[in-house]
């Protein structure tokens, strides 16, 4: 049920140590994104499947992760086996602020689909394109959108109702992740 999904489907940042994502099923995740409706259906979108340590280290290296917590996420050793780097092909497009919203269709798509076969990820825009560009030795067309992390969660994340408005999320003393959600009264217009 895609209810479920949605529920079980959260940002995950801490992850399983020593474990590996294969390529064809990261190759799988791109494959369903390349089916999702795109603006104009030009499919403006690329992706940089990064999982070689190097890549991954100097990926992890000009990220930050959920800074407003104010602790090292991920923690040493519980990095992301795995990432799929969503870009915009200026050579199939100029970018428009349309385009974004595939970036958006995409990557809830890959992140709902990697739940469902046993993996969390994080979805990380605090790198600047030009930096991720840089230190993925990117092509001059290629614009770097989104970053998606993934691995086997190994953290506890729940979800409840926002109370005063209050959306900030937080880690409790056992260190699980509470995301605190706008009740469905408080969203309709």
């Amino acid at each position: 049920m895609i209810k479920k999904l949605v529920e079980a489907s959260r940002s995950v940042r801490t992850f399983r140590p020593n474990t590996e994502i294969s390529e064809d099923a990261l190759l799988a995740l791109v494959d369903i994104a390349r089916k999702c409706p795109a603006a104009m259906n030009l499919q403006t979108l690329k992706y940089k499947l990064v999982t070689k340590k190097e890549e991954k280290d100097a990926l992890l290296g000009i990220t930050r992760w959920a800074t407003s917590l104010k602790v090292k996420l991920p923690p040493k050793d519980h990095e992301p086996a795995a990432y799929i780097v969503i870009c915009h092909d200026r050579s199939i497009a100029e970018e428009r602020p349309i385009f974004m919203i595939d970036v958006g269709i995409v990557s809830q798509t890959m992140l709902l689909a990697a739940k469902e076969i046993g993996l969390g990820g994080c979805l990380i825009g605090s790198a600047s394109g030009e930096a991720i560009k840089s230190t993925l030795s990117l092509p001059e067309n290629i614009s770097p959108k989104l970053i998606l992390a993934l691995g086997i969660p190994a953290e506890n994340i729940v979800l409840e109702d926002a109370e005063d408005g209050c959306v900030t999320y937080y880690r409790d003393g056992d260190n699980t992740h509470h995301v605190p959600k706008r009740k469905l009264k408080d969203i309709i217009i």
